[in-house]
C-alpha cells in the first residue's frame, strides 16, 4: 500500500493488504460491527417483549371476578296475621205463629132445653174454624200453625275442614328454621350461572315443594307457572331445597297441616 494512503486507511484494509480478500475472512470480520449491532437491538427486543407479556399475564390474573351475590326475597305473608273471621251471630227469633181461631166442639146429647147449659155452635161458624177443645179468638184458616219451639243457647259453628288434604292457602305459612340468607349462601353454588355462559343480571328460580305435618320437604321441582331461567340455575336452586333441614309446619286453625311452599331463590351475576 503507498504511503500516502495508509493514514486514511481502515485497519482492516492494512492487515489484508496482498492477501485474499475473497476467502471469507476478511467479508466477516468486514461486517462483524453491523452484526453484533443488530444481535444486541434483537436481545433486547425480545427482553421486552418476554418482560411485556409476563406483565399483562399477571394483570389479568390479578383481575378476579367479584364474588356472586346471592339475593333472598321475601315473600310477603298475606295470611300471617289474619285471624278466622268470627262465627256468624245467630239469627232472630221467629215471631210466634198467629192465634187461630177455635171453636169448642160439644157432643152433641139429646135432654131437656131447660137443661142445656152450652149450645152446639151454629154449623156456618164451623165452616171457616177449627174444632178443638176450647174457645179461641184469632185468624180463621184451614191451616193449623206448627207450635214453636223456643231453644236457648246459640249452636256452635260445626267444623267441617279437611286437615289431611295439601293447603294453598293458610292461616300461618310453613317457614324455615333459621337463618335463610346464611343458609343458601353456605350451600348454594353461585358460580353456576357463570360456568354455564350467563350474561351479567338477575335470575329467579322459583321452587315448589310440600311441607307435611312433621315439617318434611317433599316433591320438589320448579314452579311451572314461571318461566325457567335457565343456565343451570333452577336445579341447582332444587338441590339447595332437598338437602336442607326440615321446616316448621304451617298453622290453619290451630294445627299442622300439610302444604305446599313456592319459595324464590335468586342469583346475581356481576361483570367481568
Amino acid at each position: 500500500m503507498e504511503p500516502n494512503k495508509i493514514l486514511n486507511a481502515d485497519v482492516l484494509d492494512i492487515i489484508f493488504e496482498g492477501r485474499n480478500k475473497e476467502y471469507g475472512a476478511y467479508e466477516l470480520r468486514k461486517t462483524y460491527n453491523n452484526r453484533l449491532r443488530n444481535a444486541v437491538i434483537g436481545m433486547i427486543s425480545l427482553c421486552l417483549l418476554v418482560f411485556l407479556s409476563a406483565f399483562l399475564v399477571s394483570k389479568v390474573g390479578s383481575d378476579k371476578p367479584p364474588p356472586m351475590m346471592v339475593q333472598d326475597v321475601q315473600l310477603q305473608n298475606v295470611n300471617q296475621d289474619k285471624k278466622p273471621p268470627p262465627p256468624p251471630p245467630p239469627p232472630p227469633p221467629k215471631p210466634p205463629p198467629p192465634k187461630v181461631e177455635i171453636t169448642k166442639f160439644t157432643p152433641p146429647k139429646i135432654v131437656k132445653d131447660v137443661e142445656v147449659k152450652e149450645p152446639p155452635p151454629e154449623q156456618e161458624k164451623l165452616e171457616d174454624t177449627k174444632i178443638g177443645n176450647i174457645n179461641q179468638e184469632g185468624v180463621k184458616t184451614d191451616v193449623v200453625a206448627p207450635p214453636v219451639e223456643q231453644g236457648t243457647g246459640v249452636a256452635a259453628p260445626k267444623d267441617d275442614e279437611d286437615y289431611d288434604k295439601v293447603f294453598t292457602s293458610v292461616q300461618v305459612e310453613a317457614s324455615f328454621p333459621g337463618d335463610w340468607s346464611k343458609y343458601l349462601q353456605r350451600n348454594l353454588n353461585t358460580e353456576v350461572p357463570g360456568d354455564n355462559g350467563a350474561p351479567p343480571g338477575n335470575y329467579t328460580a322459583y321452587v315448589q315443594f310440600i311441607v307435611d305435618k312433621q315439617g318434611n320437604i317433599s316433591d320438589v321441582q320448579l314452579d311451572p307457572s314461571k318461566p325457567d331461567p335457565g343456565y343451570g340455575i333452577g336445579q341447582e336452586a332444587i338441590r339447595a331445597i332437598q338437602r336442607g333441614p326440615k321446616w316448621t309446619p304451617a298453622l290453619q286453625n290451630g294445627r299442622n297441616v300439610i302444604s305446599r311452599k313456592i319459595q324464590p331463590i335468586t342469583f346475581q351475576v356481576a361483570e367481568q
